[in-house]
């Protein structure tokens, strides 16, 4: 298979060149030439939407792909909502209000993505919904490079990328 024929399939290693726009036109993220995402397709490591709006493409190849909230972070969730001790935070972290943080589950070891919703006089009310939860996603991408995976990156199920992880 020339490199040329490759296009993005299941289990292909693609690099992605985006700019992430919200419906009112406010930039979220990018990821320009020289540091595109690196993804392994087929494997739910980014968004479904995404994901599937992608099959096919070839290097060089762009898209404008508009994913809905539920093929992306979901629905805004008005329940997802929890308080916790004021004291179960650090007492050097300086909490306000829209502050995001990123919370370990004790048991779990899942990360979770909460933002401060408010600061009581002794507890603090987070917002478990994803940031873009609700939104719908304007993707405008480009192929910038893809490759088949190894053996591997198949048995873990993501991109093995040198030296750094995100």
């Amino acid at each position: 298979m020339k490199q040329d024929e490759f296009t993005v399939q299941k289990n292909m290693v693609v690099s992605l060149e985006y700019v992430l726009t919200l419906d009112d036109g406010e930039e979220i993220d990018r990821a320009e030439s020289g540091e595109p995402l690196i993804y392994l397709q087929g494997h739910q490591n980014i968004i479904p939407g995404l994901e599937d709006a992608l099959v096919g493409l070839r290097v060089g190849e762009s898209k404008d792909v508009v994913v809905a909230p539920a093929d992306g972070y979901g629905e805004y969730d008005p329940d997802n909502f929890e308080s916790m001790p004021l004291d179960a935070f650090p007492s050097d972290l300086e909490l306000e209000e829209g502050l995001g943080l990123e919370l370990r589950d004790g048991k779990s070891g899942q990360i979770y993505q909460v933002t401060i919703a408010e600061i009581l006089d002794d507890e603090v009310v987070l917002d478990f919904n994803h940031p873009l939860a609700g939104e719908t996603l304007h993707f405008a991408v480009m192929v910038a490079d893809l490759r088949q995976a190894t053996a591997e990156e198949l048995a873990h199920g993501h991109v093995h990328t040198h030296g750094h992880h995100h």
